[in-house]
């Protein structure tokens, strides 16, 4: 069975769970370094990123999380978790992560009350898909080699880059589960190549 982690230092931990076994993989919480071992992908849900940054380095987390990604093995970042991806963080000197080749707003869609929802256009993924955006972030720029695979305003609200996927928005938040379905097949997809190489 491909397991599928979802780091559960803060955020919408258990819809992102209950998304990944309704698309035909295992979710396991993660909460200790050495379970990053006993994965095939993770997820970076949503959250507050400076918290989840503080956390990260609390716990020890962030080179074995940059490893992690390094080593082939698919990692999908939503909202806060498309931040700690990014390559560059607009208005910081200092990104966290660093493996996407991105630049990203922060809190780029306002605040808590201005949050909605939208239905997009996720390319190759399906149309109409309902996204939900809270105090969402967005991507300003994209490196060679990242595909846009949704905007919404002409902002860019999901991309992918290799084995990295990222979206502005929560689709745990939905019973529409065509992103993490996509991102289950990401990862088996990958267990696959990394076996054989």
């Amino acid at each position: 069975m491909t397991k599928i982690g979802i780091l559960a230092l803060q955020g919408a931990v258990r819809e992102h769970a209950f998304s990944v076994e309704t698309s035909g993989a295992e979710a396991v919480i993660v909460k200790r370094v050495e379970q990053l071992e006993d994965i095939d992908g993770l997820i970076l849900p949503g959250g507050e990123s400076t918290t989840m940054r503080r956390l990260i380095d609390r716990y020890d987390f962030l080179e074995p999380l940059k490893a992690f990604g390094q080593s082939g093995k698919p990692i999908f970042g939503t909202c806060a978790g498309l931040i700690l991806l990014a390559k560059e963080i607009d208005g910081q000197d200092h990104a966290h992560l660093q493996l996407m080749d991105i630049k990203v707003a922060r809190n780029a869609f306002g605040r808590q009350r201005d949050s909605f929802e939208a239905d997009i256009h996720l390319n190759g993924i399906g149309e109409e898909f309902n996204a939900v955006f809270i105090r969402a972030p967005y991507i300003l720029e994209v490196g060679n080699g990242v595909e846009i695979l949704a905007s919404y305003k002409d902002k860019i609200v999901a991309a992918q880059q290799d084995h990295y996927l990222t979206s502005a928005f929560h689709p745990e938040l939905t019973d529409d589960h065509r992103l993490t379905e996509h991102f289950v097949k990401m990862v088996k997809d990958a267990k696959k190549e990394l076996a054989s190489s």
